[in-house]
């Protein structure tokens, strides 16, 4: 087993299977490894939820709202971002973010529909 602690190099002291010499080494190392994913993760979630708040803020009426693809890009929408699509029995593609999905339509046009799920 290793003597010294994995952080910082100091000597350890106490039971023959440490790694590390206190919590705050432990906890450095330990987010110094998953720093790359965690700044990854951070990023797409900021992009998701982003995408949400926007077609959230739209005026749906019965579930449903029309928007220009132009529009979305103004407000900052990434279209790279959604969180599942669905591809329905007549063809209609939509790409959704949690329970707001969207489709494309002619001439940039989007049409959006919230799904409210009773759970």
């Amino acid at each position: 087993m290793s003597e010294n602690c994995l952080e910082c190099g100091d000597k350890i002291i106490g039971r023959s299977d440490k790694k590390f010499c206190n919590d705050g080494c432990r906890n450095a190392y330990n987010n110094r490894l998953n720093r790359d994913s965690s700044n990854l993760m951070r990023s797409v979630h900021r992009k998701l939820r982003n995408n949400y708040k926007i077609l959230s803020e739209l005026n749906f009426i019965e579930g449903k709202s029309k928007i220009t693809k132009d529009r979305l890009v103004k407000e900052g929408f990434d279209f790279e971002y959604f969180t599942n699509m669905k591809v329905y029995k007549n063809g209609a593609e939509y790409r959704f973010l949690y329970n707001i999905g969207y489709k494309l339509l002619e001439d940039d046009w989007l049409l959006v529909v919230r799904n409210e799920h009773k759970e």
